[in-house]
This record gives C-alpha cells, structure tokens and sequence, in this order.
C-alpha cells in the first residue's frame, strides 16, 4: 500500500470499485441547498412585489392624467358651444355666479345656452364623478376674452400629487 493514494477496494462478486478518500480530504457539495432556494425565492418575492408597487403607482398617474385630460375636453367643449352662440356668451348669460357643482347640474331649459351648460355640466361630472368637488365655472365678459374654470378632485395621482386640480383654460368664443 502505497501512502499517498486513495484506497481502492474491490468487492468481486459485484466488480465494483469504490474510492475511499483518505482521512482529512475535502468533500465537494454538488447540487443546490435547500437554503440557497429559500434566499433565491425571497429575493425574487421582493422583486416581484418591487414591479407590482410600480404597476400600482403607473396605474394612479395615468388616471389621473386622464382626469385632467377630460377637465381640458370640457373646457374647450364649453367653449366651442359658445361659438355656437357667440351673441348670448358675449352677452355674459354663460357667465355663472359661483361655480356648477357636477352633483347639481341646472335644468336643461328651452335656450340653447341652458341646455349645452346642461350637457357641460353632465360632462364635468364623468371627470371625476358627479360629486360636490368637481366644479366648472364660466366667464366670459363683453370684450370677448373668455375664462373657462375646471376644478376636480384628483386624490387618485398618488403621493406627491395635489389632491385638488384646477384647468384654466382661456379662449374666445
């Protein structure tokens, strides 16, 4: 026997050879751990809810610029209704004392200028719901130089955001 080799011993009746290390050799893991998978499944745990955080806060601002998006239609459909009738806006009867709740819609009477603040009133409403804060109100002296005012709650634009917007909008008629 030779002192610096491995044992080999021989078992004859199956012709077998099996390698036995000597005494102080290292043994080489193969395979993976079940802790290396337990840390490999945590890190992407974290990952995964890391990209549903940021789908969250995605989805938030896109609301809320299509919020926004809509108070701006609104305000440039006023507008062009009062084109429309551009004899009673400069007269001021689109004019409001305080500003249309979208929850409080005026009647539709039988003017024209009634019924499209009507419509518009209706339209402020799909903004951010027909509730109490979305608001739109209208200016529009002599001289021509309208003012278009639309004011919306818009909590939904996530942290950082004004949980009050405003769209001012200029035009004439």
């Amino acid at each position: 026997m030779t002192p610096n080799r491995p044992l080999a011993i021989t078992a004859h009746a199956s012709a077998r050879t099996q390698h036995v290390a000597p005494p102080g050799a290292h043994h080489h893991q193969s395979g993976v751990g079940l802790i290396e998978v337990l840390i490999a499944v945590l890190v992407l745990s974290i990952a995964f809810l890391g990209i549903a955080a940021l789908q969250a806060m995605s989805l938030s601002t896109s609301n809320s610029s299509m919020a926004r998006s809509l108070a701006t239609i609104a305000s440039y459909s006023i507008l062009d209704a009062m084109r429309a009738d551009v004899v009673n806006a400069r007269a001021g009867t689109y004019n409001t004392t305080a500003p249309i709740q979208a929850s409080a819609c005026p009647a539709a009477g039988t003017t024209l200028q009634s019924w499209q603040v009507n419509q518009w009133c209706q339209q402020l409403g799909q903004i951010s719901g027909a509730v109490a804060t979305t608001t739109g109100a209208i200016n529009c002296p002599a001289s021509g130089d309208c003012t278009i005012t639309v004011t919306f709650d818009d909590s939904r634009a996530g942290v950082g955001g004004s949980s009050t917007q405003q769209i001012i909008t200029k035009g004439t008629p």
